[in-house]
């Protein structure tokens, strides 16, 4: 079934489900910026919103705006900043 995670004080709120596609997770983001840890690759989209991306090795941030994905490698940590609320969908593998 549905398993509700929230992070950074119920800034970030997210539901996790499994199907065809593996494990996965959609949710929301309240304005901020915030860091997170990987354990498996993982395949971010943007699905309202826009997301700014600061990926692991680099010291630049990109945009990512709604149906646009990026993907980050496993056991490291990104950064993402939203001046607005933002939805996403990230499927690890």
């Amino acid at each position: 079934m549905f398993k509700t995670n929230t992070y950074f004080d119920d800034k970030v709120m997210s539901m996790a489900y499994e199907n065809e596609e593996g494990k996965a997770t959609v949710g929301l983001m309240a304005p901020g910026e915030y860091t997170f840890g990987t354990t498996s690759v993982e395949y971010m989209t943007v699905i309202s919103g826009e997301m700014q991306v600061q990926l692991p090795g680099t010291t630049e941030w990109k945009t990512y705006k709604a149906y646009e994905t990026f993907v980050v490698e496993a056991n490291t940590s990104f950064n993402v900043k939203m001046t607005s609320e933002t939805a996403y969908k990230c499927v690890y593998k």
